[in-house]
């Protein structure tokens, strides 16, 4: 862990490089990973400094350098939530309708929840102390308490649901067909008025920044937006890179994120009572996942390599022992 000096001396350093018009991130680390089938969120978990990535049928768990550590089977893995003070991680399913509960310590699978359908993102609120899990199709939340291991609540948001982030009393989950933010009130669990998300189509990615009440929800036609979290005003609106998907925040430097299809990463930053546009880092194409580490401000992104898709297809095959982890950090 960094000292609170030391932590200084980033953050200074990291605000003249962007006063010089530096870059202030680059890539520091590429390592190989196991299997050829997709993928979807990517969650680090800051209490064993592991990473735990959705991967076709399964959570692969490696390290801050791609070493393998366990593998947790999932049917359809989406999403990853951690609860560290139960040593419990939470997987959602999405062709089983289920979230897999597995310990931390042995990455064992305990039990699996039976759910909504095709559950999507999920994320743990640590202040209603519940893993909240997105269901797609079926255009609800639930709300698991992880010491019964059971669903406490589910609120219908009518909308394909995508990620979410909690506050106090609140949790947003951006609608994707809809173009809105909803927000659902966790002490009664009930849904207040969504807020409609202006020039945003397809939101995806949303993180929180609590200390500063402010929200970053990412959208498909390459922006993000700067919400007020208490009354969903926008405050600035960023340019991304095309193929967005994921967000994040760091607290420590102030820096939020963006990751983007086409192969780069967005950094935002504060600009006087708004945010721009710090820089547009190169990664790969396809790298549109990621998650960040608060403690050393690491970014970790992963990506593959596609064949030209055939007529009719999105994509095409992922070429055989291309996937792989990318690893970003500060420019010192």
């Amino acid at each position: 862990m960094r000292t609170l000096l030391q932590k200084t001396i980033i953050a200074a350093s990291l605000m003249t490089a962007m006063a010089l018009g530096q870059s202030v991130y680059k890539q520091v680390g590429t390592y190989p990973l196991p299997g050829d089938t997709g993928w979807d969120y990517l969650t680090y978990d800051t209490s064993s400094n592991r990473l735990f990535i959705a991967h076709g049928t399964s959570i692969l768990v490696v390290d801050a350098e791609g070493k393998q550590l366990g593998e947790i089977p999932a049917n359809g893995a989406h999403g990853i939530a951690i609860v560290a003070d139960k040593n419990l991680g939470f997987s959602s399913n999405g062709r089983a309708g289920t979230v897999t509960v597995f310990d931390l310590k042995t990455l064992k699978a305990i039990q699996d929840i039976k759910v909504g359908d095709n559950p999507d993102a999920i994320i743990y609120d640590p202040y209603s102390k519940h893993v909240i899990v997105m269901n797609g199709r079926s255009e609800n939340i639930m709300a698991i308490d992880p010491d019964s291991k059971k669903v406490d609540a589910t609120v219908d948001l009518g909308g394909k649901l995508e990620f979410a982030a909690a506050a106090p009393g609140k949790v947003y989950v951006n609608v994707e067909d809809k173009g809105e933010l909803a927000v659902v009130d966790t002490k009664t669990w009930k849904a207040d008025p969504s807020w409609k998300l202006a020039d945003c189509e397809e939101p995806s990615g949303l993180v929180i920044n609590e200390k500063h009440d402010t929200l970053f929800t990412v959208c498909g036609n390459s922006k993000m937006l700067v919400l007020n979290a208490k009354d969903g005003k926008v405050i600035s609106t960023v340019k991304t890179g095309d193929g967005t998907d994921a967000a994040g925040y760091d607290p420590g430097n102030g820096y939020a994120f963006a990751s983007n299809g086409e192969g780069t990463l967005t950094v935002v930053k504060k600009s006087g009572s708004g945010y721009s546009l710090a820089e547009n880092v190169p990664t790969v194409k396809s790298a549109r996942t990621m998650t960040l580490d608060p403690n050393s401000h690491k970014v970790f992104l992963v990506a593959a390599d596609f064949d030209a898709p055939a007529a009719g297809e999105r994509r095409g095959k992922m070429k055989p022992g291309s996937f792989r982890l990318l690893v970003y950090a500060p420019v010192k």
